[in-house]
């Protein structure tokens, strides 16, 4: 039987794949190795003649039935499992890029996003940072040796939004990868794929599974881009199905050579977790939404940034594009106050540097995870020196406006 409904599909998925042994939950594979009576039988699995597990750096059961279910959230055909999701996106840019090549990003990454678009340039690719909610920065930052555009479904903290339309025409017209990080929206709330995104990356630890409990990435393959006209492909990786050539490359070189491998407990858990992804993402969205309009009446707040409300720059494509706004908020307190202040008199908030908890968290972003990047870097991306992201929980509304009036009453 088929079902249609997202969160049907998910909480039946290992069941079934599972119809010869009846399991619910797909059983947590441990073997390292894997051994078969015929020599032949393993040469074919290495030269790729039939499918298999050689080793479980590179795949497992466990693997397999997680990456079947990544790839259905996202409503595409493949996607490769990494420990985390840095290692999802480090893995892409290093099997998919070589020195010479240019990579055009948004100007505001993720911080440890952001370190690793210089580690690149160490290795003699050329990067160009841009504000991709501008499409026209975007295109005139386009070169010959362009081989991706990469960019956030929703910016972390300041919550810009891009115009993935016209990016999407822009990489159609100049045969560009478009690379798109969806961890803060997830497929529930939105699909790249619908936008013509190639490549999208996420990482696990986060909404997906939502628990706090492990950590895990993904690559997901929309399968939109044939890799023919892509240069940086081995010959030994061009065979068959030419939309199946790049993830099949960062298998090779990001996945099996540079062994950023998720555990099977790890994947054991995030099955778990994902199964009650939508109902746990209406709830956060809806949390964020009433804390935006009640933060933006405080006389102690400067601003609040949240794509629900209407002065949002972005508002009306979030409005467009996404299923809900996301449990992203962010929120500058004016000049006199401190933000630590705030935060330590907060009844339930947890100081915490983590996203999609079930647990509302939040931290001083210039004082923690933008602190590396300096004054002046801050202020480029926008960040103010008194701004507070906050990722919101499942917990009761009327519980977290408390907390957040109580927080601000001490200031």
């Amino acid at each position: 039987m088929t079902y249609n409904g997202f969160t049907t599909r998910l909480v039946h998925h290992d069941r079934s794949q599972n119809k010869s042994t009846g399991e619910v939950h797909t059983s947590s594979c441990n073997s390292v190795l894997f051994g078969y009576d015929a020599a032949k039988d393993l040469c074919d699995i290495f030269q790729g003649k039939t499918s298999g597990h050689a080793y479980a750096r590179q795949s497992t059961p466990s693997n397999n039935a997680l990456q079947t279910l990544v790839a259905l959230t996202e409503d595409s055909p493949r996607s490769l499992l990494f420990a985390t999701g840095m290692g999802a996106i480090t893995a892409t840019f290093l099997s998919l890029l070589t020195h010479g090549d240019h990579l055009i990003a948004s100007r505001y990454l993720f911080g440890n996003t952001h370190s690793l678009i210089n580690t690149l340039k160490n290795f003699g690719i050329q990067v160009s940072l841009v504000d991709t909610c501008d499409s026209q920065a975007v295109a005139d930052a386009i070169q010959t040796n362009t081989r991706i555009i990469f960019t956030e479904t929703l910016a972390n903290p300041g919550t810009q939004i891009p115009d993935f339309e016209s990016i999407a025409g822009l990489c159609q017209a100049h045969n560009l990868v478009f690379m798109v990080d969806n961890t803060l929206t997830t497929g529930y709330l939105f699909q790249p794929k619908t936008i013509g995104a190639h490549l999208i990356v996420s990482s696990l630890t986060k909404s997906f599974n939502g628990h706090g409990n492990v950590l895990g990435g993904t690559l997901v393959d929309t399968g939109l881009y044939d890799w023919h006209n892509y240069p940086n492909i081995f010959p030994a990786y061009r065979k068959g199905d030419s939309t199946t050539w790049g993830l099949t490359q960062v298998r090779k070189k990001g996945l099996r050579d540079m062994g950023g491998t998720l555990s099977a407990e790890s994947c054991a858990r995030i099955s778990i977790g994902v199964e009650t992804l939508a109902l746990r993402m209406e709830r956060v969205c809806s949390n964020a939404q009433k804390l935006a309009e009640f933060l933006v009446a405080q006389p102690q707040v400067a601003r609040v940034y949240h794509p629900s409300l209407a002065t949002h720059p972005q508002h009306k494509r979030a409005q467009r594009l996404f299923k809900g706004f996301g449990g992203l908020l962010s929120l500058d307190l004016k000049a006199q106050y401190n933000p630590q202040d705030f935060l330590n008199n907060t009844k339930i908030i947890i100081n915490a540097t983590h996203l999609g908890d079930n647990r509302t968290l939040a931290l001083p972003v210039a004082q923690t995870i933008f602190y590396e990047m300096g004054p002046e870097n801050r202020k480029a991306q926008g960040i103010n020196e008194n701004m507070i992201r906050c990722s919101i929980g499942i917990e009761d509304e009327g519980d977290l406006i408390d907390s957040f009036a109580a927080g601000l009453s001490a200031l």
